[in-house]
């Protein structure tokens, strides 16, 4: 017999893929009504615990006991039906189809087997928005609503059936802070709904806010379970990563010289309004905004995929006319995109194939290719960064986030650029390998290499710049340095409180 208190025991379990031990005595107990955090860097079981409780996975050992029963979970059916629901880190709706099509989607609502009337189906997906207080028209198409109520979206839709236990894993990804206040409002409700829900975030702040437990995962081995209130943030990166973490943050000691990279006036529709700002050589420059402020915007000038409507770019004080990605390469001008899979990777090519595509110049001549210099270059980077990879030809898409960002970087720091933007460096990757990329970025900058930071995370852009450009729906509200780089500060200008001229 289970546990009659708990909705999901988990005993056992163990997974093995071919020639890797995906779980091994997995242990997870859950409370309905309760947000149990599930904790663990790239690789460490996660995912396929969650796809074995989607019904995607077969356990190979162990036990699931679900409302005091044992629970054969053979097909995502099988998950359905016990009323378990999974919201995926990358969304599922179809962006040419209504929020209440969406909800429905699979499910569709019928009487006496005929499809209900579509004003029938926008009353009941109005139901069940108001039911957790979102604020969408079920007529409005997804491809017309923000990220964060995408989000929200694919919640409800997870929520329209009977649902005793949701899994959202890493929800928070993509929204701001504001967003994702929405987002824990929401969870607070099903809470009082005795709904459980397992939650995946790599924020460890998070978890202090919205969870009552937290279970830890380490090379898919069950490490321990806590109270989230009797723990600490050291102590689950200590758990995490096995061993004493030293501070998160390098100590960013690089010089800072004179200007390298002046924006002047930059504009671009509605998106990017009369833009200045100066970069500096060797410097860490952090620019931070909500969702929709034109962060991206202007950073996809910059390297030249798309052009302004006006203004100018200047490089060594002297005009840059950039026109495309490969004269942004040119002047030295290289970038990790926001989404590494759609945009930084070819994820069935070799991390080998991935790290020299920027630099296929160097290495083709007219007839032969030097494989001398080919060679030199990916086991320069493979081993500069520390990239965990079983092979040089290993297909990228195998590897786990924080190992692929390692090779964009790669990719991208092969081009020997004087000017590196990154956009969300650290997004999806975990602790150790957050920590990993925060000493490149600082190594890079102390070797006199000028970074533009774009990041949604406010303690990187806090520990790890020089200066902070915040934007507020398209214009520049302010540039911070030194002390004023604070929470308060940054907050305030996103939102538009304290605008003022920037420099």
């Amino acid at each position: 017999m289970g546990d009659q208190s708990l909705i999901l025991e988990m005993k056992d379990i163990r997974k093995v893929f071919p020639g890797v031990v995906a779980l091994d005595h997995m242990q997870l107990q859950i409370g309905a009504g309760e947000v149990h955090a599930l904790l663990g860097e790239n690789g460490a079981g996660k995912s396929t615990l969650i796809k074995i409780l989607a019904g995607i996975h077969r356990e190979d050992g162990g036990e699931i006991w679900f409302e005091g029963r044992q629970a054969h979970i053979e097909s995502i059916m099988d998950s359905r039906k016990l009323g378990i629901s999974v919201v995926h880190q990358e969304l599922s709706l179809c962006d040419n189809m209504t929020v209440a099509e969406n909800i429905f989607l699979g499910k569709e609502l019928t009487v006496k087997g005929f499809l209900c009337r579509d004003d029938e189906m926008i009353r009941q997906a109005k139901k069940i928005l108001d039911h957790f207080n979102i604020s969408i028209d079920p007529r409005a198409r997804i491809g017309e609503l923000s990220i964060a109520q995408q989000q929200m979206v694919e919640i409800a839709r997870a929520m329209s059936g009977e649902v005793k236990l949701l899994i959202l894993d890493e929800p928070t990804g993509t929204l701001t802070n504001r967003e994702v206040d929405k987002l824990f409002d929401l969870i607070e409700t099903l809470k009082k709904n005795k709904v459980a829900v397992i939650y995946i975030s790599h924020r460890l702040e998070e978890l202090f806010r919205i969870a009552d437990k937290v279970t830890v995962l380490r090379d898919g081995v069950y490490i321990k379970t806590l109270d989230i209130k009797d723990t600490t943030y050291g102590e689950l990166v200590n758990l995490l990563v096995g061993r004493e973490m030293k501070a998160m943050y390098p100590a960013v000691d690089n010089q800072v010289g004179g200007e390298l990279m002046r924006v002047s006036h930059l504009t671009r529709g509605r998106a990017v309004k009369d833009c200045s700002f100066v970069l500096n050589k060797g410097e860490i420059l952090g620019f931070y905004g909500l969702v929709g402020s034109g962060r991206t915007e202007i950073m996809r000038m910059l390297y030249g995929i798309d052009r302004p409507d006006r203004g100018e770019i200047f490089i060594s004080r002297k005009k840059a006319d950039i026109r495309n990605v490969e004269s942004a390469l040119s002047l030295g001008i290289s970038m990790v995109p926001e989404n590494r899979k759609e945009q930084g990777l070819i994820l069935i090519q070799g991390v080998d194939y991935n790290i020299t595509i920027s630099v296929l110049k160097k290495i083709y001549g007219r007839l032969t290719a030097d494989i001398k210099i080919e060679d030199e270059i990916i086991d320069r980077y493979i081993r500069d960064l520390s990239i965990k990879t079983p092979s040089r030809s290993q297909m990228v898409k195998f590897l786990s986030g924080g190992n692929q960002q390692k090779v964009v970087l790669s990719k991208n720091l092969a081009t020997n650029p004087k000017i590196l933007i990154l956009d969300e460096p650290t997004r999806g990757i975990d602790v150790g390998a957050k920590k990993e990329i925060y000493d490149i970025i600082a190594d890079l900058a102390k070797k006199g290499v000028s970074i533009i930071m774009v990041s949604s995370e406010m303690p990187e852009i806090i520990h790890m710049c020089n200066r902070v450009v915040v934007m507020h729906e398209g214009s520049i509200s302010g540039v911070l340095s030194g002390k004023d780089i604070n929470e308060q500060a940054i907050i305030r200008k996103a939102m538009g409180e304290e605008a003022d001229e920037a420099v």
